[in-house]
């Protein structure tokens, strides 16, 4: 190559590199091949509070049954209006306190807000118009347990109120043994002579195999690691709390005995009591996100078919985010809760959607197909699987040995099977994905909430001293402001649309039928603030027209407000005012 050959070569590598963006260094350098424990996560919050300029407030809404702190982040323009003031989502995790890989994306999309509020203009478009309140850790207690007491993977999802889950008199008398000290609950077994039902698989020695009926086997199963605490012959049947918060909300709770772990009144845990408070007390949340942790699913209502079918338009919203949802999150299904999943009486996304109008789904962060990018398959497949998953990528760390230990009643048996960071959590060099890709569903959620704007505003002389006045509000995006079943509810206020300044209303209403066709809906009293029931649809619009009067004749001056609770506010100055 010719020396100018190779210098033209040089300048345009040298162009090019200087077109490609530096590496982004963020501010606050937190790590999300990890999980977080309830102090790790509060002293997460408090950095990002330290870090924010403003932009992030961290407030408690209250305590949890052992006194935690429930931490609740909320995202705003320091610049703009409050955050009272604009369409807000509200993000949830952890209300089971074995599903904890939600707290870190809840951590992850606040850090990832305040990182690109600058940076990114459509991070930076979405903060100007709206506010976000994010919760990490709904069960604090539940979580700290997980993290710091021997359990399965699946347990306990409870918060720590004290229950009598056996119905003898006692409170939390008999749950989990960690009885070889790992820190995890795993199973028991016990080599017999005669009437096993298990063998150890031939494949691998490591796991368990049934045998077919007639078939003699070396060993029973004994069931989850412990021991009969309170003597009544049962193992594990009365651990710490035994209640289920997400069957602790009004719309339709049920009580215990027809949906375990209700409680025995909606809100009665101080939990769920101070979300639905905080919920209640912001009808400007038009959107919500809560995390829970497997099956790779995002659910809607309804909970349970006694419950209708949402209004078509409603369901028309949430399948067009829910479809755009499976798109970005591999391995996920959009589905309706009763009728994909199983019955939920009293859960927490239908009551904020049937009782409050905010438009909200449950994600479920995991899924086993995830693992090699596969189907989890049959459980003795999926078994083989994860142990093959384990051995190849975390090299071994969630299968706990056979170990021999002296069991009280049993004698001699062996305790093991996989640990309690298993299967229902993602691998830690999978959680920045995991987080990431959640978090900007939940982003695209939020950017979907109502932004109105006002495209026309008019003021025409329709005779001596008369002036009509004409607006029209757009709805640029899908959430509507007011959703149909909220409307059908009477769940959600009205939008207003207010006339004021130097004029007298006459009459007024809203605009109807087609242009050639035009109708006016009068509003018979107090013409200057007009109710819309419907609010404004998605990607719709809404006419609103009033004829007014002046002291002397001239053209009106005032001020034309189109107030959503869900919605924001917008304001236009009459023309020539």
């Amino acid at each position: 190559m010719s020396r100018i050959a190779f210098a033209l070569l040089f300048c345009a590598t040298c162009t090019l590199a200087q077109q490609i963006p530096p590496t982004h260094v963020p501010q606050l350098k937190l790590e999300w091949n990890r999980f977080y424990d309830y102090g790790a996560m509060t002293e997460a919050l408090k950095l990002m509070e330290a870090g924010s300029s403003g932009w992030m407030k961290l407030s408690s809404l209250g305590t949890s049954v052992e006194g935690r702190e429930m931490w609740l982040a909320t995202i705003n323009d320091p610049a703009g209006s409050a955050a009272e003031t604009k369409p807000a989502m509200w993000i949830d995790a952890n209300i089971h306190g074995n599903e904890i890989q939600g707290t870190e994306a809840c951590l992850y999309t606040l850090w990832y807000l305040l990182e690109n509020r600058e940076r990114l203009p459509r991070v930076r478009e979405l903060l100007a118009r709206a506010a976000f309140y994010v919760l990490p850790s709904m069960n604090p207690d539940g979580r700290e347990f997980w993290f710091h007491d021997a359990n399965t993977a699946s347990s306990s999802r409870s918060g720590k109120g004290a229950t009598d889950n056996d119905r003898d008199g006692l409170l939390d008398e008999d749950g989990p043994d960690d009885l070889d000290g790992d820190g995890s609950i795993t199973q028991m077994r016990m080599c017999v002579a005669s009437g096993g039902t298990h063998i150890i698989d031939p494949d691998d020695v490591r796991l368990m195999k049934r045998v077919k009926p007639g078939v003699q086997g070396t060993h029973i199963m004994l069931g989850q690691e412990g021991i009969d605490n309170d003597g009544d012959g049962a193992v594990n049947e009365d651990g710490p709390g035994g209640y289920d918060m997400n069957r602790n909300w009004p719309s339709d709770w049920q009580p215990d005995w027809l949906q375990g772990g209700a409680g025995p009144y909606p809100f009665c845990w101080p939990e769920t009591r101070c979300v639905g408070d905080f919920l209640r007390a912001h009808p400007n949340i038009a959107a919500l996100q809560s995390y829970h942790n497997n099956g790779g699913m995002i659910l809607r209502g309804p909970g349970a078919e006694t419950i209708p079918e949402y209004p078509s338009q409603d369901v028309a919203v949430y399948d067009e985010l829910g479809k755009a949802g499976e798109k970005m999150l591999p391995h996920y299904r959009y589905m309706i809760i009763w009728k994909d999943l199983y019955q939920v009486h009293g859960g927490s996304i239908t009551w904020a959607f049937e009782n409050l109008g905010i438009f909200g789904f449950t994600n479920e962060l995991w899924a086993d197909a995830q693992y090699g990018g596969g189907s989890a398959g049959d459980q003795e497949n999926s078994q083989k699987s994860r142990l093959e998953w384990d051995e190849r990528m975390e090299l071994g760390k969630n299968l706990r040995p056979w170990t021999a230990i002296k069991h009280p009643k049993h004698g001699d048996i062996e305790v093991g099977g996989f640990a309690k960071t298993s299967s229902r959590v993602p691998p830690p060099f999978m959680l920045e994905e995991l987080c990431h890709r959640n978090m900007a569903f939940t982003l695209y959620h939020a950017a979907e909430m109502p932004h109105l704007e006002v495209p026309m505003l008019s003021v025409t002389k329709a005779g001596a001293g008369l002036w009509k006045v004409r607006a029209e509000v757009h709805n640029k995006k899908l959430i509507p402001t007011i959703a149909a079943l909220a409307r059908k509810r009477a769940v959600v206020r009205p939008d207003l649309a207010t006339l004021e300044g130097e004029l007298k209303v006459l009459a007024g209403g809203i605009i109807s039928g087609p242009v050639h066709d035009e109708q006016l809906e009068r509003q018979e009293h107090r013409a200057e603030r007009l109710q819309v029931p419907g609010g404004v649809a998605g990607h719709g619009r809404v006419i609103l027209e009033w004829w007014v009067s002046t002291a002397d004749g001239s053209a009106p001056r005032g001020r034309f407000t189109y107030d959503a609770l869900k919605g924001g506010r917008v304001s236009e100055t009459l023309p020539g005012s």
